[in-house]
Parts: C-alpha cells; sequence; structure tokens
C-alpha cells in the first residue's frame, strides 16, 4: 500500500508516464480524424512531456514541489500543438495546488489533478467536450470519489484509469468529428498512456524509456574501462556553431562527420547547432563546420589518453577553461531566450514552412519567422525565442495554423513584451493580415484590422489521403488528392484536374478578385503553372498570381480573396 509519493517517486512516476507515451505516439498519430498525413498529437504530446523529463533528469529534487514546479515550467516551454498545450496547462494546475508539499497524499494528488483540469478548461476559449478535456476532467471526478473513502496510490489509479478509459471511449459518441471517423480522440488517449504508466512506476515496475534515432546520447564516457580496440576514434570532439542561415540544411553535414567518425549527435535550434563526434580528424570536422556558420566554442579531448590516466588513478587531463564557458552557455540556454531592447513600438512574428513562404513573409516586413506549419508544429519556447528576438515591446504573432495558436499565446506571460497573437489559421489569412498592417494604428486598433483581414480570405489546400477511409459519408482510397476549403472536404479523386475543377466552382461562390496559388516542395513549375493557367481561364477577371513556397505536406494552398 503506498499512502503518500515523495519527491523520487513522483519523479519516477512522470518519468514511466512519458516513457510509455513515447513508446505509443505513433498509434496515437494514427488516430487522424481525417485521412490526411497531419497525425502528430503523439509526437506533440510526448514532445512536451519529454520536456519535463529533461528538467527532471537535470537536476535533485527534494520535495513534490521542487518537482512539480520543475516539471510544469519545462513543459510550458515545451508545449508543441494545442495537445501539447493542453497537457501543459494540465501540469501547470497540478504544480499549483503542490506548492508548499514535500510529500503528497492521495486525496492531495486528486486535488491537484482536480487544478489542472480547472486551469486547462479556463485557458481554452472554447472548451470541445470529447477530448483530453473531457477525459482528464472524469478521471478528476473518479480521482475526488476514491479519496472520500479510500487513501491508496495505487487503488486511486485504478480508479482513475478505469474512468479515464470509460471517458475515453465514450468520446467517440460526444464529438461528431470523432464518431464519422470512428475513432477516440487522440488526446485522451495519450492521456490515459502517461497515467498507466506512472501507475506502473507506483508498482516498482516503471516504464523504461527506449532510446530513439532522435534521442542524443551522452557526452561522457567511462574512460577506465575503454581499451584501445574499443577506441575507435581517438578524439572527443565538441562544438557550438552560431548558423548564418537558420534554415541550412546539416544532412550534408551529418553525413560528411559519419564518414569520419561515430557517436554523432546534432542539436540544433534556428540560431545555432551543437556537434558532439569521436573522430581521429577533429581539425577537418571543424573546417567543414565554418561552411555552415561561425564557429563559436570548441572542445576537443584525447580519450586514450584520458583513460590511461583514468586507469593510473590521475586526474584526466581536460580543457577546463572551454568546458566552463560551455557550462555557461547552456545555463544560459536553460534559463531561456533575454528580450531584446525595443527600437520601434511594434514588431512582427510568422510561423511558416517552406524557403518561398518565408520569403513571403520576410518581404511583406515580418521580423521574424518560426519554421513549422502541420505536422511541425513549433513549441511556445520556438515562438518565444522569435518573439524576444524582435526589437520591438509590442510583437505580433501570426501562427497561421490553428494547432498553433494556442502555443503561441502561451508566450505573452513568459516574456516583458505585449505579445498579440492574431487568430491566422492559414498561411494565406496571415498574409491578409500583413497587407492591412499599418504601424501608424494603435495596437488595439491594429489588432482588430488584422483579426478582420483574416477573415476577408479563403483558402483551398490540395493533399493527398494517407489511408483508405470514409469521412462525411464520401470514400476516400490511399493516394487520392484530396481538397480542403476551409478545413472542411470538398472533393476528392485520383485526378488532379478535376480535382482543381472542383475548388474553382466552390471558390466561384465568394466572387473573388485575387486568386494566389502557392505550390510545394514536390511540385515543378510546369505542374504548378497547369493549375494557374486553369484557375485563370476559370476567373479571366480575377488577378491570378503563382508563388513557388516550397511548402510540405500541401501541394497546394490556393487563396481566394
Amino acid at each position: 500500500m503506498v499512502q503518500t509519493i515523495d519527491a523520487a517517486l513522483i519523479k519516477t512516476m512522470i518519468i514511466s508516464g512519458a516513457a510509455l507515451l513515447e513508446q505509443n505516439k505513433k498509434q496515437i498519430n494514427e488516430l487522424n480524424v481525417f485521412p490526411v498525413p497531419d497525425g502528430d498529437t503523439g509526437t506533440n504530446m510526448s514532445l512536451t512531456l519529454n520536456s519535463g523529463v529533461t528538467a527532471l533528469k537535470s537536476d535533485s529534487y527534494d520535495t513534490v514541489t521542487a518537482c512539480a514546479d520543475a516539471v510544469a515550467s519545462a513543459l510550458l516551454r515545451g508545449a508543441r500543438g494545442n495537445s501539447g498545450v493542453i497537457l501543459s496547462l494540465l501540469f501547470r494546475g497540478i504544480g499549483k495546488s503542490l506548492k508548499g508539499k514535500d510529500v503528497c497524499s492521495a486525496a492531495e494528488f486528486a486535488a491537484a489533478l482536480t487544478r489542472g483540469v480547472e486551469v486547462a478548461y479556463k485557458a481554452v476559449m472554447r472548451p470541445t467536450e470529447g477530448t483530453i478535456l473531457t477525459v482528464s476532467r472524469l478521471t478528476a471526478d473518479a480521482a475526488r470519489t476514491y479519496c472520500e473513502s479510500g487513501d491508496d496510490f495505487e487503488e486511486l489509479f485504478d480508479a482513475m484509469i478505469a474512468a479515464g478509459d470509460k471517458a475515453l471511449a465514450g468520446t467517440i459518441d460526444q464529438n461528431p468529428v470523432l464518431k464519422k471517423a470512428g475513432v477516440v480522440d487522440a488526446g485522451g488517449k495519450g492521456f490515459m498512456y502517461i497515467l498507466r504508466g506512472m501507475l506502473s512506476a507506483l508498482m516498482g515496475k516503471p516504464v523504461e524509456h527506449v532510446a530513439s534515432e532522435e534521442d542524443g546520447e551522452s557526452e561522457g564516457a567511462d574512460f577506465a574501462n575503454l581499451s584501445d580496440e574499443e577506441i575507435t576514434f581517438a578524439f572527443d570532439t565538441v562544438f557550438i556553431v552560431r548558423k548564418k542561415d537558420p534554415d541550412v540544411d546539416l544532412d550534408p553535414f551529418r553525413e560528411y562527420l559519419s564518414s569520419i567518425g561515430d557517436s554523432l549527435v546534432i542539436g540544433e535550434d534556428d540560431e545555432a547547432f551543437k556537434v558532439h563526434v569521436h573522430t581521429n580528424t577533429p581539425g577537418d570536422a571543424l573546417n567543414a563546420a565554418q561552411q555552415y556558420g561561425v564557429l563559436e566554442l570548441a572542445k576537443i579531448e584525447n580519450m586514450v589518453t584520458q583513460r590511461d590516466d583514468l586507469a593510473a588513478g590521475r586526474k584526466a587531463q581536460s580543457t577546463d577553461d572551454l568546458e566552463a564557458v560551455e557550462k555557461e552557455l547552456e545555463a544560459m540556454e536553460q534559463s531561456g531566450p533575454v528580450d531584446v531592447p525595443p527600437e520601434k513600438p511594434y514588431g512582427l512574428v510568422a510561423v511558416c514552412a517552406g524557403a518561398g513562404m518565408q520569403a513571403v513573409f520576410k518581404n511583406l516586413g515580418v521580423d521574424a519567422v518560426v519554421t513549422g506549419g502541420q505536422t511541425m508544429n513549433p513549441s511556445t519556447e520556438d515562438i518565444l525565442r522569435a518573439v524576444q528576438s524582435v526589437p520591438a515591446q509590442t510583437v505580433f504573432v501570426l501562427p497561421n495554423n490553428k494547432n498553433i495558436i494556442m502555443a503561441a499565446q502561451q508566450c505573452d506571460r513568459l516574456t516583458g513584451k505585449n505579445v498579440v497573437v492574431i487568430p491566422s489559421k492559414t498561411v494565406p489569412q496571415g498574409i491578409s493580415a500583413l497587407v492591412c498592417y499599418d504601424d501608424t494604428m494603435s495596437a488595439e486598433d491594429l489588432t482588430e484590422a488584422m483579426t478582420d483581414a483574416c477573415g476577408t480570405v479563403h483558402t483551398a489546400l490540395v493533399t493527398y489521403a494517407a489511408r483508405d477511409s470514409e469521412f462525411d459519408g464520401a470514400q476516400i482510397h490511399s493516394g487520392e488528392y484530396l481538397a480542403l476549403l476551409e478545413n472542411q472536404l470538398l472533393c476528392n479523386t485520383s485526378d488532379l484536374a478535376q480535382l482543381i475543377g472542383g475548388i474553382a466552382d466552390a471558390v466561384r461562390d465568394f466572387d473573388p478578385e485575387v486568386l494566389t496559388v502557392f505550390y510545394g516542395e514536390d511540385v515543378t513549375e510546369d505542374a504548378a503553372q497547369a493549375v494557374a493557367d486553369k484557375l485563370r481561364s476559370a476567373f479571366p477577371d480575377a488577378d491570378t498570381q503563382l508563388i513557388s513556397g516550397g511548402q510540405p505536406v500541401y501541394y497546394y494552398m490556393i487563396s481566394a480573396e
């Protein structure tokens, strides 16, 4: 019987929950409510929770309060997508409820989960039932009911999971979209995996994290246990490079480093990348790195001599001064980005994917572009970093995707700047908002004008079906083209010309004056030109433009204004 949990146990429980979620994220991703390749709920939830795991593993905590605070803070910055933001809100409420507690009883845990649900519901503008909100709420209700007569944590979690599973099964009937697709809510499913992983830890069988190719490797090594044969590459090489181009492709560099060494790990963000590699030619690695940016820090240590020193009981030779600098840089990174002092009243941040799309936003005056969009939602910290790099007191953020809006809205409480999120749900809406941008207006009037502008543009998207499915009574087959208008299924067919014709018929109701066709990374210019020509024929009086967006997922984004 477990009647209280301390810092060590709750830490193990959270790590175990994250591990089980990670193991099942693909299954969660496949709970799409639409047959396009945008299922990323499992990935978003896993990335979000793993940011908390990283925080827990990076330090020691003596109280339940300290653990909860560390996780809540990390999840807030690492939140990705709506599901990730809601998960971070749940943990934020839990953290608030557990303030000042060294250990936690079952009743206190039930109250904390209830507080988390309240925080999540309050933060969501229009809460939708049949989602993770419903599952977590009914789970919290069951937790409180159990604690009216019981105080054992294992029994508490059994009651929570039983109620949560029942609530999850019910989501298919609560949400019309889920019912049409015949699936339960993906976020709710992810929440249940977290609870099951936590229960496993309570029972003394924590779920172990299974390393994937995305996981980094430790930069440390037990040199004393290495033989000459085991040290294939002698020099442990670590360096940081400030990027020349935030969108630089590092794949060729990865291939090169793999050819001259092993134990390769590259971590990157929009501004810099950090490399760890074992190689016999560290100079070659550093020289090659300078093609991609400016070398800021390097640490090179000979693992053979270090092993000999340690084996002989001596202190290993080390680049102590550089290591201290590296730790200072890492501490700065962990503390988060710093506000750039304002030089102007307003600034602009936009989220989009594709070199062409980024160029469009830059040309329209955006100060910073965050790479992201469908299937690749940036985290709150990604957006925050861009916001804080803008030399303005008020920063307008254009998420350009409905699944990024919530993550962007979390930035306001993390910076001294005034962050205004314009609720643009598509890239064309974001562009329309920028067209009416006027920095002589007040922030309130500008917010209203840009928000209103989003409603003047209609967006059609062309993608493909990832699998056979049925939606709104339509039979959809894997590999077919799909046309979405305002995120609703318009038509599906294997004939692209027929599909474009269907879009033209639907757009005609809007009597468009301007049509813009953004073509994606998998589309040739000739093929895109044929689509634009078909639309010009359908709308001879409209101004039809063709732009290389280079976006993933969608072959075409077509805006009608």
